[in-house]
């Protein structure tokens, strides 16, 4: 054991100086990545998402339609998504924080299974017939996703995953011919009212 110790001893006192510098200085700055929140969630553009739910709920027609109900909301749901992309990215240059971050990083591979679910289910449950239940599983998948990619942000996003929960848990006992008025509470009430809070709070 004695000599063990002396060999680690002397390759320890082997390396320069600098070099130890350069490897605690990368442990703490992955440390610092790790331990960090994702901070580049848009408030602005979580409320143009909600407006976009909103004119989508406006221009949709009745559920009954099917097919062009279904692509007005695939539609709005790739605005809503290029409208966040593009708030996210202004939101971190502004505060010249880059957003994939390690933070950043495991934000996006929490939120995106849950959705890609959604897509998959989307399918299947038009092809089945059961137009009705799509805005209770988007909204509940999106929650689900919200909530776990919360857990690298701020405590306010994880709260707003689990509204978005709850409003898909009720959108799936609703009567069928809701899903419009269900579509506008859920994806645009709640992005705007959690929006706002995020834009006063965390800074846009």
């Amino acid at each position: 054991m004695r000599c063990v110790d002396a060999v680690r001893t002397r390759r320890s006192r082997s390396a320069p100086l600098h070099v130890h510098a350069i490897e605690d200085l990368r442990f703490i700055r992955e440390t610092m990545e790790n331990a960090a929140s994702f901070t580049a969630v848009p408030g602005w553009g979580g409320v143009a998402m909600g407006a976009t739910a909103l004119a989508a709920a406006v221009l949709a027609p009745r559920p009954g339609s099917g097919k062009a109900w279904l692509v007005t909301w695939l539609v709005a749901a790739l605005c809503a998504f290029a409208l966040g992309a593009l708030a996210i990215y202004w939101k971190g240059r502004r505060a010249g924080t880059p957003v994939l971050t390690e933070p950043g990083r495991k934000f996006v591979l929490s939120l995106f299974p849950p959705l890609l679910a959604g897509g998959i289910l989307s399918f299947v449950l038009y092809g089945a017939g059961l137009t009705h239940l799509l805005p209770g599983v988007w909204l509940l998948l999106y929650g689900a996703g919200v909530t776990s990619a919360g857990a690298f942000s701020a405590r306010v996003v994880p709260a707003m995953g689990l509204c978005f929960m709850l409003a898909g848990v009720a959108g799936l006992f609703c009567p069928a011919g809701w899903d419009n008025a269900l579509m506008a509470t859920g994806f645009g009430g709640l992005h705007i009212l959690f929006g706002t809070i995020i834009a006063r709070r965390y800074g846009g």
